[in-house]
């Protein structure tokens, strides 16, 4: 059996994967700050549960003259970020939370890493190549 065939390792793969991208979503809402009009978004979380096996996302081209673009990742939903207060330019970024939320996503990212690793020692110790 390949390495990338065990749940275990595919499931911390998937979740590593989410978190740079989420990372790069909520860099671009604290870089947007600043512009008028601008809504931050978030990612919906992927699941792991009983058939949730997630559905690729595609954007729809409803006009021949609109840019294409390719579909996100397996597991991933952009998704607008719910907002309670809203600058008179139609700004929402509140930059506390989204500081907020950086640094919870870096702490989970580095869990998740950290078990990634451990899992792929133990797999080494398994088969006889670990300490």
């Amino acid at each position: 059996m390949a390495v990338g065939n065990i749940p275990l390792v595919t499931m911390l793969k998937t979740r590593l994967h989410w978190h740079q991208a989420r990372q790069k979503l909520l860099s671009e809402n604290v870089a947007n700050a600043d512009t008028p009009g601008f809504q931050p978004k978030d990612l919906k979380a992927p699941s792991f549960g009983p058939g949730a096996a997630p559905a690729a996302v595609t954007v729809a081209r409803t006009n021949a003259s609109h840019l294409s673009l390719g579909p996100t990742r397996s597991g991933e939903d952009v998704r607008n970020a719910q907002r309670f207060e809203v600058t008179p330019s139609g700004n929402a970024v509140h930059l506390e939370d989204e500081m907020l939320k950086v640094s919870q996503n870096q702490a989970d990212y580095q869990l998740a890493a950290s078990l990634y690793q451990k899992s792929l020692q133990m797999l080494k110790v398994a088969i006889g190549k670990g300490r």
